[in-house]
């Protein structure tokens, strides 16, 4: 008979091995679908590689995609901290991207404007995943649920106000919004590249997070009500309220999100303006380990695989959802990684 037994230590050697085994593993499962495409295996992985990482146009294409999933997987990362496991950054984005739209495109000055339309984003993201969580800490709903239902009304929302007051009449009968003026898109990284000053906001706000979380009185509140939220009752660390600020917080980085993804590549919102951004956030955030730091790297991981899965799709003919394949494998064998880091098998 096989248990679990709690490692009391855990080897520097097996910390490193862990991710290196579960991404050998990854390579292993997945070449067995590229085979069976009928492509060589060999060859597809290098040109997933090339694409997403091979050339500068790769890697402009590959930082441009990260670019809302550092936020999204922020988003994630922070609440899942706390046990609050927020599934609905797709709708928070959503609402963020919508938000920023109806303050951006009024009459004022880009210097105020800017400003208030990356705020407006933040907190229609915020107020949006705070509903959820006050009825966890106060009535015991469960969040999953919430969150998730979230984002389908929050797409309907979305969907009504593209046909209707938000409408951009110059679309040809498109159901998309008016586009932001060229003062309030953000301003590009490289020429000719799409990656954009987003990115640089992605990353202050990962060293942010890091921060707040490793070296605040907050942070630890947080880490503490994740641990175990009775003994962090018992200790004195207010549950509730760290519940939901953490909601504040993840609410306004998904929001965030949308607001950069607008400004920053489309300048006006559509129903396929994100490919699934908030729900890839949670498997960067699984894949990180739930580090604010790690989100980055996950992220251009992803991105990668992502946008490298295009290139070796028009060489070798595989299908692009072997790319999906790819990150879901991924994120079950690093939790198992994960887990055996922490735990033994004994018989």
């Amino acid at each position: 008979m096989m248990r679990l037994e709690r490692r009391d230590q855990t080897p520097a050697a097996l910390l490193l091995a862990a991710p290196a085994g579960a991404l050998l593993f990854t390579l292993a499962v997945t070449s067995l679908l590229v085979a069976w495409a009928g492509a060589p295996v060999g060859r597809a992985y290098a040109l997933l590689l090339e694409g997403g990482f091979g050339s500068r146009f790769a890697w402009t294409e590959t930082l441009t995609r990260a670019t809302p999933l550092i936020l999204t997987g922020l988003a994630a990362a922070v609440a899942f901290r706390a046990r609050l496991f927020n599934i609905g950054a797709e709708g928070q984005l959503y609402a963020g991207a919508l938000a920023a739209v109806a303050v951006g495109t009024l009459d004022g000055p880009p210097a105020l404007l800017f400003p208030a339309m990356l705020a407006v984003a933040m907190v229609a993201g915020a107020l949006l995943l705070l509903g959820p969580a006050w009825a966890k800490s106060r009535l015991g709903v469960d969040e999953v649920v919430t969150t998730l239902l979230l984002n389908f009304i929050v797409l309907l929302f979305v969907s009504a106000m593209l046909d209707g007051p938000m409408k951009d009449p110059t679309a040809m009968g498109w159901p998309q919004s008016a586009a932001l003026p060229d003062e309030l898109q953000l301003s590009k990284l490289l020429e000719r590249s799409r990656v954009h000053t987003g990115l640089v906001v992605a990353g202050v706000a990962a060293v942010a997070c890091w921060a707040l979380l490793r070296f605040t009185t907050a942070g630890f509140a947080v880490r503490a009500v994740g641990a175990n939220p009775r003994a962090a009752a018992f200790a004195g660390v207010p549950v509730r309220a760290t519940t939901l600020g953490v909601a504040l917080l993840s609410g306004a980085l998904a929001g965030l999100a949308g607001a950069v993804e607008v400004a920053g590549r489309t300048a006006y919102v559509t129903l396929d303006m994100s490919p699934g951004y908030g729900y890839s956030g949670i498997v960067i955030a699984m894949l990180a380990m739930l580090h604010p730091l790690g989100v980055v790297a996950a992220s251009v991981f992803v991105a990668g695989m992502l946008v490298g899965a295009d290139s070796m799709s028009r060489a070798v003919g595989v299908p692009t959802y072997i790319a999906d394949v790819i990150v879901a494998v991924a994120l079950i064998a690093m939790l198992v990684a994960t887990m055996l880091t922490q735990y033994r098998v004994r018989r």
